[in-house]
Order: C-alpha cells, then sequence, then structure tokens
C-alpha cells in the first residue's frame, strides 16, 4: 500500500472520528434541554449549570486521569495502570512502520472516548434534579469522571475482564448508560424524594404525586437532538469508515439506531394511550431515548427489522419502569434516567444474544452484574462521604424556593417566576 493511500485512508478515518465525536458532544446539549424541560420552572438555571460545567469537569479528569486508567498497559485483567496525563500522538510514518495497521492518532481517540465520559455524567444530572446541592453533585462528577467511569470502561474496552470473558457491548448500553444509571440509582437513595413528590395515605402508603415539568418544547428539542446525535455515538464506534466493508457497516449502524428509537418512541405512546386513557408525550419522549439505548449495545448485526424490534421492547419496558420505580418504590426520578438508561440498558445487553453469533448469554450476564456492582457501590460510598461532609441536599427552604435561587442566584425566567 502507497503511502499517499495510506495517508488518505488515515486521515479520512481521523475525520470521521472527529465529526462523530463533535456530534456526540451535541448530546450535552440534547441533554441540557430535556432535563430544563422535564424539571420546574424554578429550577431551570440550575440544571442548565450542572450540564455546562459536568461537560467542563468530564474533559479535564479525562484527560489528566480517565483515559490512562482506561486504555493504560496493565498485566491485570481487574486493576487498570494508574498514569497521569494524556500520552503523545503517532505519526502518519509510525503506523505504515507498524505493518501498515491504520488507524488514528491517540490524541483523536482521547477526544472521541471523553465524549462518552460526559455523556455517562449527564445521565446522573437530571435523576437527582432539583433538590441537590450544585457543587455536591459537581464533586462527585470529579471522581465518577476520573476513577469509577474509566475502570469500568477498562474492563470492556481496555482489554480488562470483561473483553476477556466475551461481554459484548458495541457502544455502550453497558459501560455508559447501566453505568450512569446506577451512580444515578447510588445518589438518589440517599439523597430522597422532592418535597411534596410522595404524601401519605390513610393506610400508611406513599401516594406519588405528578410534578409536572415547566417546559415539553425543550423537552422534546433535547430528546430530538439527542436522537440526531446517537448516529455519532453509535456510527462512530465502528471507528472506520475508509473501506467499503465499513462504510456498509456505519449505513446499517445508523438504520438500526435510527429504527429502535422509532420503534420504541410508538410502542411507549401506544401503552401509555392503553394504560392511562391518554397519549403521554413524555413517555413517547422517553420511549425514544430507550430504543436508542437498547440498540447501543448492538446496532450493527441485527437487521432493521429486529432493531425495530429491541426498540420496541425498551418502549414497553421504559413505561412499566417508570411507573413501577414511582409507584411500587417510590424512587423519584424526574426525567425518568434510571428506568431508560439503567433498566432498558440492561435489556440492550441482552438482546445482543439475538443477533451476535458470538455472544453468550452467561458473559452478558456478568457484565451487567460488574458494571452495575462496581458502579453503584462506588458511586454509593462517594455519595455518602459527601452527604457527612458537605451534605448533598439543599435545606427545605431552599428547595421550596427553587434550586435556581439557592445555587445559581438568577431565575430562569425571571419575568413569570413568583416573587416570595
Amino acid at each position: 500500500m502507497e503511502t499517499k493511500l495510506i495517508e488518505l485512508i488515515y486521515s479520512q478515518d481521523t475525520l470521521f472520528l472527529l465529526l462523530s465525536g463533535a456530534l456526540v458532544m451535541w448530546m450535552a446539549t440534547g441533554f441540557a434541554m430535556l432535563e430544563s424541560g422535564m424539571v420546574r420552572t424554578k429550577s431551570v438555571a440550575e440544571i442548565l449549570t450542572k450540564n455546562v460545567a459536568l461537560y467542563a469537569i468530564a474533559c479535564i479528569m479525562y484527560m489528566f486521569m480517565g483515559y490512562n486508567i482506561m486504555y493504560g498497559s496493565s498485566d491485570s485483567a481487574w486493576i487498570p495502570s494508574l498514569s497521569f496525563f494524556l500520552g503523545s500522538d503517532h505519526s502518519v510514518s509510525e503506523v505504515v512502520q507498524s505493518g501498515g495497521k491504520l488507524g488514528f492518532s491517540k490524541q483523536v481517540d482521547f477526544f472521541f472516548q471523553m465524549l462518552f465520559v460526559a455523556t455517562t455524567m449527564s445521565i446522573v444530572s437530571g435523576s437527582v434534579a432539583e433538590r441537590m446541592k450544585l457543587w455536591a453533585f459537581l464533586l462527585f462528577a470529579v471522581v465518577m469522571t476520573a476513577v469509577i467511569y474509566p475502570i469500568a470502561g477498562y474492563w470492556k474496552w481496555g482489554g480488562g475482564i470483561l473483553e476477556q470473558a466475551g461481554f459484548l457491548d458495541f457502544a455502550g448500553s453497558g459501560v455508559v448508560h447501566l453505568a450512569g444509571a446506577s451512580a444515578a440509582l447510588a445518589g438518589v437513595l440517599l439523597l430522597g424524594a422532592r418535597k411534596g413528590k410522595y404524601i401519605k395515605k390513610s393506610d400508611g402508603k406513599l401516594q406519588p404525586m405528578a410534578i409536572p415539568g415547566s417546559n415539553m418544547t425543550f423537552a422534546t428539542l433535547g430528546t430530538m437532538i439527542l436522537w440526531v446525535s446517537w448516529f455519532g455515538f453509535n456510527g462512530g464506534s465502528q471507528l472506520s469508515i475508509s473501506s467499503i466493508e465499513s462504510a456498509n457497516a456505519v449505513a446499517l449502524i445508523f438504520v438500526n439506531t435510527n429504527m429502535a428509537a422509532a420503534g420504541g418512541c410508538m410502542a411507549a405512546l401506544i401503552l401509555s394511550r392503553l394504560w392511562f386513557g391518554k397519549t403521554d408525550l413524555t413517555m413517547g419522549l422517553n420511549g425514544i431515548l430507550a430504543g436508542l439505548v437498547a440498540i447501543t449495545a448492538e446496532p450493527l448485526t441485527p437487521t432493521p427489522g429486529l432493531a425495530t424490534f429491541v426498540g420496541i421492547i425498551a418502549g414497553v419496558i421504559v413505561v412499566i419502569s417508570i411507573i413501577q420505580l414511582d409507584r411500587v418504590f417510590n424512587i423519584d426520578d424526574p426525567v425518568g434516567a434510571i428506568s431508560v438508561h439503567g433498566v432498558v440498558g440492561i435489556w440492550g445487553l441482552l438482546a445482543v444474544v439475538l443477533s451476535n453469533p458470538n455472544a453468550s448469554l452467561l458473559a452478558q450476564l456478568q457484565g451487567i452484574a460488574l458494571i452495575f456492582i462496581w458502579t453503584f457501590s462506588t458511586s454509593f460510598v462517594v455519595w455518602k462521604l459527601l452527604k457527612i461532609t458537605i451534605g448533598i441536599r439543599l435545606s427545605e427552604l431552599e428547595e421550596y424556593e427553587g434550586a435556581d435561587r439557592a445555587e445559581i442566584g438568577l431565575d430562569a425566567y425571571p419575568e413569570f417566576t413568583k416573587k416570595l
């Protein structure tokens, strides 16, 4: 292979991964819009601040620690090397000398992978909305993006124990979405529900009360942005587009990603109509996200029809899960992230066996268990330490006035916010 052709292919794959990464970064906007629409007016500015700040923290901490933990050399399947700072780049000449194996520089790989850790942290944000202290959340983000996520990522994508066991997770239904939901669950359990979310009935049981979001337009916009961004999330995980085989793979990934979202949307809307007697927009939005989360574990091997089926099951699961977590377990999750990314993430990992002949149900179950146990337990410890030291919850008065005034000192909608 001539050097010029190698350079062309190398440049093409590099550009593909950079553009895919930029598309994944757009997910930060999607989460910000979705969450701001699903919380009350008095907490919108605070949740926007959280989404901006967590992205910046993820970038910095993944550069200084996370990336080299996740992809550093290690002789252990369990314990990655603990090194710091991003390594040097690789030139085209070094790629040619290594036997003609093409790829991309370490800088490009870092950029793309960095955006996945930011996505993981974004999942946590919505679940703890409206009652968590801003800086407690941001301090947790430091630990999550620097250590907790990278170690789980090493076990799969860094060649660790899960990769060796045959666990399959193409773009992160487990490594990203289940991990984010597990961290969120740990925080929610220690944090407790929003004031007024549950009232005690005469029989002593808690009855959930609806707390409508402030802006369904923003919630819908955020979901549609996430739908588009997911093409970079799943498509970019192919890591190459310079051959006929890889180009066809990316095209199929795009189609399957889209069809799973469509299936999830319609299943959730239909089920909400049958169950509640109304076509619930928020369930439809969560159905879209559920379909996307489910297909992320394996968007390449299913047919478009099977991808739609995976999305349909995800849409059904997410509606049931959101209602059950609220009514039965009294878990207050304002955006439904634990159900969308956690419960459905598990379904996506199990669904891999439906189409990938290399998948093992035992390996998938092992991966699910290990990711959940690691992320939940370490996150619980960090949240608990924060609760003991600086506190993680706003005071009752601050929560009543709103996180915007308590933490940010301004109102997102000053003309429409009631003066106290």
